[in-house]
């Protein structure tokens, strides 16, 4: 039974599986205080340290919402980004979502911290995954709980449902709505009505980093097959080598403040 959910696990799309984890596993850590809070919040002053608390880009995404939220929201997290990652045609590349992420959550951090002042961004960030999911599926029914609604509407269903359960967030998530659409008109909607091409295009330096040298095993050991570009060397090794992104990424296949509830 242990070996079928790991496997079932490692099939999972490798972006959304790792998202939905690190956000598990940070708020499990987090929420019941073995992680202190103080080391995962955002705070743009703490950017500017000797070192660098750079993390907090990332951490500020990874706490849910207490109780029920622990598990509902990297479910959230998950079923989103993993739509976009398999099914979406606009996402062609791996590096097309890992852009997408930069961008969308540098604009949420944005907004938030000068008009709203808030520390921790999930909730922003799974109403734009869960916008730009459905924006190519106008049309369509889709479930939100126990209602079927259609599917442009599930990101206001997630605004109302928070009116009921958590309106402290509320705000957050409009900036996520706010951050997906200014995404598409970015990288869609200019470049077909406004005859020109994506105004944010993915970097080269992206596909660069997903393109790292892969790895393949042999029956005698495991090989690393050079990027483009890098000259073969031919040797192999008995060890297992690893290389920075997962094989599967080349290939397609409610917010908190500080010391709150």
């Amino acid at each position: 039974m242990s070996s079928e959910l790991m496997a079932a696990y490692w099939q999972a799309p490798p972006m959304a599986r790792t998202l939905a984890t690190a956000i598990l596993v940070t708020s499990i850590t987090a929420h019941f205080g073995l992680l202190p809070i103080d080391w995962i919040y955002f705070d743009e002053s703490r950017l500017f340290k000797l070192p660098p608390e750079i993390w907090r880009l990332v951490t500020s995404f990874l706490l849910s919402s207490p109780q029920l939220g622990i598990v509902l929201d990297p479910y959230f997290a998950y079923q989103y980004l993993s739509q976009l990652e398999t099914t979406n045609p606009k996402f062609q590349r791996k590096e097309d979502i890992l852009w997408y992420l930069i961008t969308v959550g540098g604009f949420i951090i944005t907004v938030n911290r000068i008009f709203l002042g808030g520390y921790f961004f999930l909730q922003g960030l799974i109403v734009a995954l869960c916008y730009t999911a459905v924006q190519d599926a106008r049309g369509a029914k889709a479930n939100f709980f126990f209602f079927t609604v259609p599917a442009q509407l599930i990101p206001y269903c997630m605004l109302l449902s928070s009116l009921l359960m958590n309106p402290m967030a509320i705000p957050l998530q409009v900036t996520g709505i706010l951050a997906a659409h200014w995404h598409d008109f970015m990288t869609r909607l200019w470049a077909e009505f406004g005859g020109g091409s994506s105004l944010l295009p993915t970097p080269a330096f992206l596909s660069r980093f997903v393109e790292t040298p892969r790895v393949f095993r042999r029956e005698y050991g495991t090989a690393i097959r050079p990027g483009p570009g890098a000259p073969s060397t031919g040797s192999t090794t008995g060890a297992s080598t690893g290389s920075v992104l997962p094989d599967s990424w080349r290939t397609r296949g409610s917010g908190h403040r500080l010391g709150g509830d």
